[in-house]
C-alpha cells in the first residue's frame, strides 16, 4: 500500500497530509502536568539562560554554556555523554527505556561580532566579543527543561519511553548536527523536536534554504607598495577578483540564489603588498543539488581570480546543510500544544521595555501586544535562512517552533535581538516554548498513532530510494572556524 492511499487526502503543498489529530484525554492530563513541572523551574531555568547570555561563547568554543546544561540534565537524572562525533562540545543526555524514543535540540553557541547590553537603546559592550542575536543561550535552556518536565512525568508514571537532549554546538556556520546525523546519533529515533527564538510565536511545516560556506585564503608575495611593487603579488588581489566575479555571477544564477561574503583578512599595513587574504562564503538555496552547482561556480572564480593575479589559492569546505523537510502532522500537534499554552504577556516594565526599542525597529514593526498572540496555523513557503536542523529532518521526522522572545518585528542576528534575550521577555518565550515542547513529548507518548501517521508522511516526502549525504562530504567538524588566525 502506497503512502498517499494510507494518510487523509487533504492535499496541501502537494503532499497528502492528516488535516488534524486528536489528542486523547490522557495525553491532555499529561501536557497539564508537564507545563506545571516546567513552571516549578522557571528561576532556575531563566537563571542558566542568562547566564548562558552573558558568556556569550562562539561556536565550538562553548565550554561553559555546555557544561551548565550538562550539569543540569545530569542532577536530572539523565546519562550524559559528552564529546559525541568528534566534537567536545557536543553531548546527547539519555533517560528512559524502550520506545518511542524521542529527541530534542539544544542550541548554545553566539554570533561574533555583534554585542549589546540588555538595554533598549543600542549599547555595545567593550567587554564582549560576541552576542546571542539568534537566542540559542534560550533555545538550550528550554530544550533541557522540556526533557527534564517529560522525564519526570515518565519517571512517576513508570511508563516507556526514552528521551534524548541532542546538545549542538555551532549552529552558526559549524554545522555540529550535520556531523550528528553522518555519525548516526538519530538512528533508532522516531520523533526529533526544536524550537527557536524569535518575535512571534507560531508552527508551520515550512522549509529552509540548502547552504554550503566555505573559506579561501589567498597567498601571494609582499613587497614595499611603493619602493618595489612590481616584485609583489597581492593575496588581496586575489580576493577582489574573486568577489567582482562572483558579483557578475549573481545575474545568471538561479533567483531563489542568496550569495554572501566577508573578507575576514586583507592585509595588514597599506604600503605592505599583502602576501595572506581571506574570505568567508555562504551560498544558498532550497535546493541541495543546486547550491552544490553554484558553490562549485564560486570555487571556479577562486581558481581563476588566482590565475589572473598571479596568487595561489585554497578552498576550505566549511559547511554545508541540507534544507528542511516539512512534516505536517507533528507540526498540527505542536500548534495545538502552543494554543494551549499561549503566547508572552508583558508586565508593564517589559511593554515600557519594548515600547522604547520599538522605534529602532523602523515603521513598519508591528504592536508590542502581537507577542501574546498565537499566530493560526499555516504552510509557509521559501523560508531563506538555513540550519543545520534540515540534516535532522532528512534522517528522521522532525518538528518546530517559535516563539515570541523578542520584541515584534526584531530580526534575528541584531543588537534588538541580544537586548530582549537578555531580559524577562526572552525568559517568558524561553518558557512558552518549553512548555510547548513537553506537551508534545508526552502527546507523542501517549498517542502512538501520531509518530506512525507522521513517519509515513516523512518516507512519502523524502521518497522512495532516498540516501542522506553529508553536503560536507567526509570532512572534519570544523572545530576552528571561529579562531581568529
Amino acid at each position: 500500500m502506497s503512502c498517499r492511499r494510507m494518510l487523509p487526502a487533504l492535499l496541501l503543498g502537494g503532499l497528502a497530509v492528516a488535516p488534524h489529530t486528536t489528542v486523547p484525554v490522557q495525553a491532555q492530563a499529561a501536557g497539564a502536568r508537564v507545563a506545571a513541572f516546567v513552571e516549578e523551574g522557571r528561576d532556575t531555568y531563566a537563571d542558566v539562560a542568562l547566564r548562558i547570555w552573558e558568556l556569550a561563547e562562539v561556536g565550538y568554543q562553548e565550554h561553559r554554556s555546555s557544561a551548565l546544561l550538562q550539569e543540569l540534565l545530569r542532577e536530572s537524572g539523565f546519562e550524559v555523554e559528552a564529546g559525541v562525533a568528534g566534537m567536545p562540545t557536543a553531548f546527547v543526555a539519555t533517560y528512559g527505556r524502550g520506545g518511542p524514543v524521542l529527541g530534542i535540540l539544544a542550541e548554545f553557541d553566539a554570533l561574533p561580532g555583534i554585542t549589546q547590553t540588555a538595554s533598549p537603546e543600542r549599547q555595545p559592550r567593550a567587554d564582549k566579543e560576541a552576542g546571542h542575536a539568534c537566542g540559542h543561550h534560550l533555545f538550550g535552556t528550554a530544550s533541557v527543561a522540556a526533557a527534564i518536565a517529560a522525564k519526570r512525568w515518565l519517571a512517576e508514571g513508570r511508563r516507556p519511553g526514552t528521551i534524548r537532549v541532542y546538545g549542538t554546538p555551532a549552529e552558526e556556520g559549524g554545522g555540529a548536527k550535520v556531523y550528528m546525523a553522518r555519525a548516526g546519533l538519530f538512528d533508532g529515533v522516531d520523533v526529533v523536536l526544536h524550537w527557536h527564538a524569535g518575535d512571534r510565536n507560531m508552527v508551520s511545516p515550512g522549509a529552509s534554504l540548502a547552504n554550503m560556506s566555505g573559506k579561501f585564503r589567498f597567498h601571494g608575495l609582499s613587497a614595499h607598495a611603493s619602493a618595489a611593487p612590481d616584485r609583489g603579488r597581492s593575496a588581496l588581489d586575489g580576493v577582489e577578483a574573486m568577489n567582482h566575479m562572483v558579483n557578475l555571477m549573481r545575474e545568471h544564477v538561479p533567483q531563489e540564489t542568496r550569495i554572501h561574503y566577508v573578507i575576514t583578512r586583507g592585509g595588514e599595513a597599506p604600503n605592505v603588498v599583502p602576501d595572506f587574504a581571506e574570505v568567508y562564503y555562504y551560498a544558498r538555496h532550497p535546493s541541495a543539488e543546486t547550491v552544490r552547482e553554484i558553490y562549485d561556480r564560486i570555487m571556479q572564480a577562486a581558481d581563476g581570480a588566482a590565475l589572473g593575479t598571479g596568487t595561489r589559492v585554497e578552498h576550505e569546505l566549511v559547511n554545508g546543510v541540507h534544507a528542511l523537510l516539512p512534516n505536517e502532522t507533528l507540526a498540527r500537534v505542536m500548534h495545538a500544544n502552543l494554543v494551549q499554552v499561549g503566547g508572552v504577556a508583558y508586565t508593564p516594565e517589559e511593554r515600557q521595555f519594548a515600547e522604547t526599542l520599538r522605534p529602532s525597529l523602523g515603521s513598519t514593526a508591528p504592536p508590542v501586544d502581537q507577542a501574546a498572540r498565537v499566530e493560526p496555523f499555516g504552510f509557509e513557503r521559501g523560508g531563506v535562512g538555513s540550519t543545520d536542523v534540515g540534516d535532522v529532518s532528512w534522517v528522521v521526522p522532525t518538528v518546530g517552533l517559535r516563539t515570541a522572545t523578542w520584541v515584534p518585528g526584531t530580526p534575528s542576528h541584531s543588537w534588538q535581538a541580544i537586548a530582549a534575550g537578555g531580559t524577562s521577555i526572552g525568559t517568558k518565550g524561553m518558557m512558552v516554548a518549553a512548555k510547548t515542547l513537553a506537551r508534545t513529548l508526552t502527546d507523542l507518548y501517549t498517542t502512538p498513532a501520531v509518530i506512525t501517521r507522521a513517519r509515513a508522511e516523512f518516507d512519502e516526502r523524502r521518497g522512495p530510494g532516498f540516501r542522506y549525504e553529508a553536503l560536507v562530504g567526509d570532512r572534519s567538524p570544523p572545530l576552528d572556524y571561529r579562531d581568529k588566525r
